[in-house]
């Protein structure tokens, strides 16, 4: 039985332009966190090899800190890791991996050419690094040719897309989907899809060890292999993630039906360690827009690492009860009325108008509260 760690899409140096500095710190750092925890269940597992498929590095020039942190988490753990280059970190000459070379720690080892290495006895990697970011040949058509005299184990390790990932491809490579077969290989390790996807039984996406975008619910993960010649790949899925990212649209209607969604929610997540993009739609009393606003606000917001939502399209039409809170308000009633008036009209000012009700609702409020 040999095991080994497959793992991709590290894209250490990602810069998270969009978020405040605190968020974008703490994404940075849990990129680098992430060798650690693989290292660490490398141990574990008593996987002597850590194989990474492609995109180590978000780009072709990442600055001395961020390559020093990676080689520097890889040498603290006893197993070999296995760089290959991929879209974002490709192979040319003079520029990242030449950089790197004179700064590997004896247990990394760079893959800038496709050249089969024996990992242990009998044990082979066929590997495909791409030496630029968009190749219109298959990467892995090599693998047919390799010469691996001996073997016993033949592993794929390759950065590209073996099915159509439409918009959200990350590369242009393409991979033949039944490569693994083609080429008798005994496992196929795919990086560039940043969820993990299996492709067939003996080919697999592992995802990035951290979620970097919000329409992934499941953390970030690695995969532990373990192979046997003759045998089909066990493949176990390793949480590696230390941060969700959810992606949420809620279709609210009253202020009770925002507390269950809310209640889900928390229930559903560790808070501290989660990001949220969040829309509401629906239409609603004044009241009920206003508290659901208020609990995003002053509560929702402050309890997530990093929280965001839009609610333009939660429309509030007054009820009764909301215009009867300013009947007997003499001037804030007329206004309230002539505000209402406009809003049914439904014309240009109809938006501004419903805004304007909104806020003289919340002063009004916050008046009465006093």
């Amino acid at each position: 039985m040999f095991r080994f760690i497959h793992t991709a899409d590290w894209q250490l140096g990602k810069p998270y332009a969009w978020a405040e500095p605190e968020v974008r710190s703490a994404l940075t750092d849990a990129r680098f966190d992430a060798i650690d925890t693989i290292g660490q269940m490398a141990s574990e597992h008593s996987a002597t090899h850590v194989l990474v498929a492609g995109d180590v590095f978000d780009t072709e020039g990442p600055d001395p800190r961020t390559i020093v942190q990676a080689l520097s988490r890889m040498e603290r753990h006893p197993c070999r890791w296995w760089l290959l280059p991929g879209n974002h970190d490709f192979v040319r000459a003079g520029g990242l991996w030449d950089r790197i070379e004179a700064r590997l720690p004896g247990n990394v080892s760079l893959i800038p050419e496709a050249r089969p290495s024996e990992l242990d006895d009998g044990v082979w990697l066929l590997p495909a690094p791409l030496v630029h970011r968009h190749q219109n040949d298959d990467p892995t058509e090599s693998f047919n040719t390799m010469e691996t005299p001996g073997a016993i184990l033949r592993i794929g390790l390759a950065h590209g897309s073996i099915v159509d990932f439409g918009a959200q491809g990350e590369t242009k490579n393409q991979i033949a989907p039944d490569r693994a077969a083609r080429s008798g290989l005994d496992y196929l390790a795919l990086g560039d899809w940043h969820g993990l996807l299996q492709v067939n039984s003996r080919t697999w996406y592992s995802g990035t060890p951290e979620v970097d975008r919000f329409q992934r619910d499941e953390p970030g993960k690695a995969l532990l292999v373990e192979l046997e010649q003759g045998a089909e790949p066990i493949v176990t899925e390793l949480r590696t993630g230390k941060y969700q990212w959810l992606k949420r649209d809620w279709r609210v209607d009253d202020f009770a039906g925002f507390e269950a969604e809310r209640a889900q929610l928390l229930d559903a997540c560790d808070p501290a360690a989660t990001l949220v993009r969040m829309t509401l739609t629906g239409i609603t009393s004044l009241t009920d827009r206003v508290a659901m606003l208020s609990a995003l606000e002053d509560d929702l917001a402050h309890r997530f690492r990093y929280f965001s939502y839009s609610a333009t399209d939660l429309v509030a039409k007054p009820s009764d009860d909301d215009l009867a809170a300013f009947a007997a308000e003499g001037i804030l009633g007329a206004a309230a009325s002539t505000l209402n008036a406009r809003i049914q009209e439904d014309g240009p000012e109809s938006l501004i108008a419903r805004r304007a009700l909104e806020r003289l609702f919340v002063e009004h409020a916050k008046v009465i509260g006093s």
